[in-house]
């Protein structure tokens, strides 16, 4: 199936202007760093970065809520850290599963982008 997929990519590549065969690579699949970077360079970059902030914060609660609950010996004190311990975690996750769903956003437009430059390819074609 790769095989056919990069026929088929050739065949876009011929028929396509120098500035639209540009476009199309620039539509290849990135890996996982050029991914993350994506998020940032997108319209909600600043969001990203934000939130990467607070991401760090919530870590940092979340170690000191760790000593806390391992320094203390009051039942009513350990319930108390590790519930804030566990809210940290879920806030943490939070965080991570936007910038994931950014990425994944990203993925499905470049390929909308992909199958937008085919179909008009095609229809140049078929003129």
């Amino acid at each position: 199936m790769n095989k056919k997929t990069e026929k088929i990519d050739e065949l876009i590549k011929e028929t396509l202007s120098k500035e639209e065969a540009a476009f199309y690579d620039e539509l290849e699949e990135q890996n996982l760093m050029g991914k993350i970077g994506e998020v940032y360079k997108g319209k909600l970059g600043w969001l990203a970065a934000i939130m990467n902030v607070v991401h760090l914060l919530m870590f940092m609660a979340f170690v000191y809520c760790i000593v806390r609950f391992f320094n203390t010996e009051n039942t009513n004190e350990l319930i108390k850290w590790a519930s804030a311990g566990f809210l940290s975690m879920i806030a943490m996750g939070m965080l991570k599963l936007f910038v994931w769903m950014q990425m994944d956003k990203n993925d499905i437009l470049r390929e909308l982008k992909r199958l937008e430059l085919q179909i008009a390819t095609l229809a140049r074609i078929e003129k």
